[in-house]
């Protein structure tokens, strides 16, 4: 495995490919990295990850100086599924000047949901993706692979592709969960042992209201209040603070008006003592 450190080393590697396949990640990597490093190997001629601790993206007192670097064991994991090369940048690297060209996302798409409790996070996400797929597909077009779990940062990109033309294909892999049905998070090393237990209700109220969405569907008697106010209390009863779970229309994360009209997505996050974990279910 080639571990590029610069972008002019990047691309002259690059340059003998037609169609590499990227996976960019912030590093700590899990299973869930792992799986969508094989879907890269299958997509491209080339498969390429990258491991940089974006600071954009992190706001003020969130966890940008302890989130886990894990750089040795990364490499360890990335070995192990065939990954060619690996693009690790230190921040002088990628912003060699401080980065006052940022990428503003559409609003109705990112002030919402995660944007709302997190705002200018997909500012940071857009521009830092954009400027990684610069300098993976400088010479050509290729694949670019992204997991489900992060439902609104790939509806957000996909848009970004669709209108800034980049010639950059966005394929989805499966949210990748623990045996108990958790799903796996970088974040999830922060939980302690018995945080880690209850860490799945997450999960669980998010299919409990995805079941009541397919028995009601077409009834015209479902409640999508009551029923995200109810999954919000029963969270919150069990020491939880809920940010939202929600659920929304697949194609704009809009709120649902009529259930069974359109494809569906049950939507949270959730902070459970100092760890905020995200999930979500199509329906």
């Amino acid at each position: 495995m080639l571990i590029a450190r610069t972008v002019a080393q990047l691309r002259q590697h690059l340059s003998a490919y037609k169609k590499p396949a990227f996976v960019p990640t912030m590093g700590n990597l899990h299973e869930g990295h792992l799986s969508l490093m094989r879907m890269a190997k299958a997509q491209g001629d080339v498969s390429v990850a990258s491991i940089f601790v974006n600071r954009l993206q992190f706001l003020p007192g969130e966890d940008f100086a302890s989130y886990p670097r894990t750089f040795d064991n990364d490499c360890e994991k990335l070995r192990s599924v065939g990954c060619d090369v690996l693009f690790a940048p230190d921040e002088d690297e990628l912003y060699p000047q401080a980065q006052s060209f940022k990428l503003l996302p559409d609003p109705a798409l990112a002030d919402i949901l995660e944007g709302q409790f997190r705002p200018g996070f997909f500012t940071g996400v857009c521009t830092v993706v954009l400027k990684l797929f610069h300098c993976v597909f400088a010479h050509s077009g290729g694949v670019a692979v992204f997991g489900q779990k992060d439902f609104q940062q790939l509806l957000i990109l996909r848009r970004m592709m669709t209108q800034l033309a980049m010639p950059v294909d966005i394929i989805t892999g499966e949210t990748t969960r623990a045996p108990d049905g958790l799903a796996l998070s970088s974040r999830n090393g922060y939980l302690s042992v018995d945080e880690r237990i209850e860490a799945v209700q997450l999960s669980m109220v998010l299919k409990s209201l995805a079941a009541s969405v397919r028995v009601e569907a077409g009834s015209g008697r479902f409640d999508v209040t009551a029923a995200e106010t109810a999954a919000m209390a029963g969270l919150r009863d069990r020491g939880w603070a809920p940010d939202y779970i929600t659920l929304r229309y697949q194609h704009d994360l809009s709120p649902v008006t009529a259930v069974g009209s359109q494809p569906l997505v049950v939507l949270g996050a959730a902070r459970l003592g100092k760890t905020r974990l995200i999930d979500n279910l199509v329906v």
